[in-house]
């Protein structure tokens, strides 16, 4: 015997579910492959969401960045404070600053959060230029990611970037950029593969983690190291750190061990470039 549901009564409702949050800094890539869209989609794909602050307004395209405009610093902290003063933070995700004061300005709100959640996961995309080596900030980048250094949980360089931000130091091999890094405050680094001239003709692409606990796992028993190695997929892609870096921070603010949260993040990165797809001739965007 079926029962019905009487006129003038209706089922209770669920209760809406709560999602964990990221707060992100970024600038606003119009092609939607870079930036804070692509930061969207990578975190709403960890099954968290994303408070997106901009830093910059660009003008580029799927391939090529043209001009940078960074935002007031005092926009920066208002468009965080906003979101800060009613809605807890999870993780923090910074792509491009877009200025050395924007940069300071993210430091203060970071700390900020750090005087109710001194854990709280800060990760940090150091983009110093487009894959075409355009410029993405007003004046030297690496001196205004300074001081965003010492704040950060996870660093996400590619080789070129860890090798400009490690200087003065003259390591270049992945171990010692990251030993340079973490003196600089950064508590882990991933080092990502694909972009050195040197890695252009082999089959995998490696990813190496420095940083506490990442030993657990390591291949060559390093005490501080871990390594991933992901088949080498064809073509350019716009977006690919925004991707990764966002993935991890959206794994973090899940609760996720570091460990876990890169391991996930760089398989969800992988498949988002496997099956990138096109708007224009040259870079693919990763499908998110």
């Amino acid at each position: 015997m079926s029962v019905g549901i009487s006129a003038g009564t209706s089922a209770a409702a669920p209760a809406p579910a709560a999602r964990r949050c990221v707060l992100v800094f970024a600038g606003m890539d119009p092609s939607g492959g870079a930036g804070i869209g692509a930061d969207l989609q990578a975190v709403a794909g960890q099954g968290a969401h994303a408070l997106c602050v901009v830093t910059a307004l660009t003008v580029q395209d799927n391939d090529r960045a043209y001009e940078v405009q960074p935002v007031a610093p005092e926009l920066v902290l208002r468009q965080a404070r906003a979101l800060t003063r009613k809605i807890a933070v999870g993780a923090v995700k910074i792509g491009i600053p877009g200025s050395a004061a924007n940069a300071l300005a993210i430091a203060r709100v970071i700390g900020e959060l750090r005087e109710r959640q001194p854990e709280l996961p800060v990760v940090l995309d150091p983009v110093l230029a487009s894959g075409h080596g355009d410029t993405l900030s007003r004046g030297d980048a690496v001196a205004a990611l300074a001081p965003l250094l010492p704040l950060v949980t996870v660093l996400t360089p590619n080789g070129p970037e860890a090798r400009a931000l490690a200087a003065p130091s003259d390591a270049t091999d992945p171990r010692a950029l990251a030993q340079a890094l973490r003196a600089r405050g950064c508590r882990h680094v991933l080092i990502t593969g694909g972009h050195d001239d040197g890695e252009a003709t082999t089959n995998d692409v490696v990813n190496r983690w420095f940083g506490p606990g990442a030993g657990d796992a390591a291949q060559d028993g390093a005490p501080d190291a871990r390594q991933w190695r992901w088949p080498r997929l064809d073509g350019e892609f716009h977006g690919s750190g925004c991707t990764l870096a966002s993935a991890v921070a959206g794994q973090l603010a899940l609760g996720m061990p570091t460990g876990v949260a890169l391991e996930l993040a760089q398989h969800y990165c992988h498949v988002a470039l496997r099956d990138a797809y096109s708007i224009a001739p040259g870079q693919r965007i990763p499908l998110r």
